[in-house]
């Protein structure tokens, strides 16, 4: 039984459609999935209706969060999507990300980068009247505009030139605080795992604090994603021992983008032990069986 619990879609800033992440899925070997786009839950239809027999979506998102500054990810499953408050928060995060990114768009063009936020738009397959409930728009999205337009080598140096935290262009959003996101994640009958702790954006070399991480546990934090493609051994190692110390299963997935990761799916997984206790509380939505 082979199950990656972190993959994205073209629905938030990876390269391919939902249908197309099954098909890839499928062909990596996996028996069991979790789609996890950045604040939505947008391509669990189209995924769910393209399973082969036998194999299993699970529906999530990554959740933005942020703490004293930098990003912290967290990924929240089987929770009811209908739920009202955490609606309301996912509404406003998503289009608070749209206004972002138009800002950072004049930001670079008072740069001389020649971005326009149509094609941003196109690359991210979203309208410009359809913020809130369109397909997630994120930097990733802004930085392959910047690489287009000649201002970048690519995705990474547009983040270290332009977009990231520090970075001329880059402009701040709203985020939640992870141990609110947690208890929203769970009052919505979900579960939730941390997601790559080793390496909080905006501060590459910089995992994120323990002392958060023992605070969202008691919050209902059910796992911690130390299994993760970003990390070395050493970090491996520790963020499973955290999980260990902390009574929490060890979640790995391959935080799949489509081309724009090399379509790794599968290069991490999730213990199948681990996964049925890991997805045991959760009341809010069920696994999707082909």
């Amino acid at each position: 039984m082979r199950i990656d619990l972190h993959s994205h879609s073209s629905v938030s800033d990876g390269t391919d459609t939902p249908a197309e992440v099954i098909g890839y899925a499928v062909a990596a070997g996996l028996d069991i999935l979790a789609l996890t786009d950045h604040d939505t839950v947008g391509g669990i239809k189209e995924a769910a209706e393209h399973l082969p027999p036998g194999f299993t979506l699970v529906p999530g998102m990554e959740l933005s969060c942020a703490h004293k500054g930098s990003s912290v990810h967290l990924l929240s499953y089987l929770f009811d999507p209908d739920e009202p408050v955490l609606q309301r928060e996912l509404r406003r995060i998503r289009s608070d990300r749209a206004s972002r990114a138009e800002e950072m768009v004049t930001k670079l063009q008072e740069h001389g980068v020649e971005v326009t936020w149509e094609r941003v738009l196109e690359i991210a397959g979203a309208g410009r009247d359809e913020y809130a409930d369109a397909n997630t728009i994120g930097r990733p999205h802004l930085a392959r505009a910047i690489v287009d337009a000649g201002a970048a080598k690519d995705v990474q140096d547009a983040f270290d030139r332009w977009i990231g935290s520090g970075g001329l262009a880059y402009a701040s959003r709203y985020a939640l605080d992870p141990v609110r996101a947690v208890e929203l994640v769970r009052a919505a009958g979900g579960v939730s795992s941390l997601a790559h702790p080793g390496r909080a954006e905006g501060s590459w070399n910089e995992s994120v604090p323990l002392e958060l991480v023992e605070r969202m546990v008691d919050a209902g934090l059910g796992g911690i994603e130390a299994d993760h493609p970003s990390h070395n051994s050493k970090q491996t190692r520790y963020w499973r021992g955290v999980a260990g110390d902390l009574g929490v299963v060890v979640t790995g997935s391959s935080d799949d983008h489509g081309s724009m990761t090399g379509r790794r799916l599968g290069c991490r997984t999730t213990d199948p032990e681990a996964f049925e206790q890991f997805v045991a509380p959760a009341t809010g939505a069920s696994l999707i069986k082909g």
